[in-house]
């Protein structure tokens, strides 16, 4: 299913070798969350990356990611397609922006691929600094503010990470976070997470007397808006 790009943003995350892009550290994990409407949809996108370089002692431990576990992954130019097509021209949705726009662009201009604007991005560790001044405005903090379960998170992993900075997004926007269901029982569920029960179809035409009641109702509103076009 397609979506206007204005109703579809992408939480994104990564986690590196090391701090610096610029010194030669490099992209591991990659993790992508789709939102339609600020909902989560269930579409995913996560990916291991061999960097071809050693993993830091201080990344291993926020990551739990360690060089001998990505020595068989693939390389960046190998899965870079697929990521680019997973996030489309879609809004992307990153804490710290800066931080992983500047290794996705570092890799990207590696390989010879168009970079990012941070035009199109959303910073949410600006939102939050901006809402909350002078308040700890890291992932952690954040959710413990907006009593997000993240006891899932016992490492910092790209899809984790998403997940949780997706409830973050939706509660820093003034609303409640929840996911697209679908079932064949059931209609999508409500932006409050309950799913509404759908009542069977209606096969037969409306009476009269309903028809003239449903056009004296439209007779008595005032300048709806199918009349302004």
């Amino acid at each position: 299913m397609n979506f206007p790009n204005n109703l579809r943003e992408v939480v994104l995350d990564t986690e590196t070798t090391g701090l610096s892009h610029e010194n030669g550290d490099r992209i591991v994990d990659i993790g992508c969350v789709e939102l339609i409407n600020h909902v989560q949809s269930g579409k995913i996108y996560q990916v291991y990356i061999n960097p071809q370089r050693k993993m830091s002692a201080e990344a291993t431990t926020i990551s739990g990611i360690t060089s001998d576990f990505l020595i068989d992954k693939p390389l960046f130019h190998e899965i870079v397609d697929d990521f680019l097509s997973f996030v489309g021209n879609s809004r992307l949705i990153i804490h710290n922006a800066k931080f992983d726009i500047g290794f996705l662009n570092s890799e990207l201009k590696r390989i010879g691929k168009p970079l990012f604007n941070l035009d199109n991005v959303i910073d949410t560790l600006e939102m939050a600094r901006k809402k909350f001044p002078g308040s700890p405005a890291n992932l952690d903090a954040l959710c413990k503010r907006f009593g997000i379960d993240k006891s899932s998170r016992v490492t910092h992993g790209s899809l984790i990470d998403s997940r949780l900075l997706a409830e973050v997004y939706m509660n820093l926007l003034g609303g409640h976070q929840s996911s697209i269901l679908f079932s064949k029982e059931n209609s999508i569920s409500s932006s409050t997470g309950e799913i509404k029960k759908k009542y069977p179809e209606r096969f037969f035409p409306p009476s009269a007397d309903e028809v003239s009641a449903h056009e004296e109702f439209l007779a008595s509103l005032n300048s709806p808006v199918w009349n302004q076009r």
